[in-house]
């Protein structure tokens, strides 16, 4: 599929609010239906999801209940089953340096997150139900 570039968004989120549901309700309001997006800041907590590949299936989640930068979450923007859905990763790091990453999940709270919201339009992309993998993925083009 060939895309165009849309609008485009900057600005920041709410202190205290769940990231992933600000994204999601933000991409509602503005009725954006396909695009990629990038956030920079910090968490106060976070959720982190990993899919196991040999189940087919999100196993468990890391709950990490302390504060945290934002080194990227970067993500897009499609349609599942007619509604909004954010596919995001996040990469965050604590107060020594270290690292974690995985999917971003219900959760994780905002102490600060500056947002790039890049609409593309030129159709939809709908996510489906692929059996090789059992994740919910892109229809493949024809073209």
């Amino acid at each position: 599929m060939k895309a165009e570039k849309g609008r485009i968004f900057i600005g920041r989120f709410d202190y205290n609010a769940d990231l992933l549901a600000s994204i999601a309700d933000f991409c509602k309001k503005e009725n954006i239906k396909l695009g990629v997006f990038n956030i920079i800041g910090a968490l106060t907590n976070a959720k982190l999801g990993y899919y196991n590949q040999e189940q087919k299936k999100y196993t468990g989640c890391v709950n990490l209940d302390k504060k945290l930068e934002i080194s990227s979450c970067m993500g897009n923007i499609s349609l599942m089953d007619s509604e909004i859905f954010i596919h995001a990763h996040v990469t965050l790091a604590d107060h020594a340096g270290t690292c974690y990453g995985g999917h971003l999940m219900p959760g994780s709270t905002i102490f600060a997150a500056e947002y790039y919201i890049q609409e593309l339009t030129g159709g939809e992309l709908k996510r489906v139900n692929d059996p090789d993998t059992g994740l919910n993925l892109w229809e493949r083009s024809n073209k």
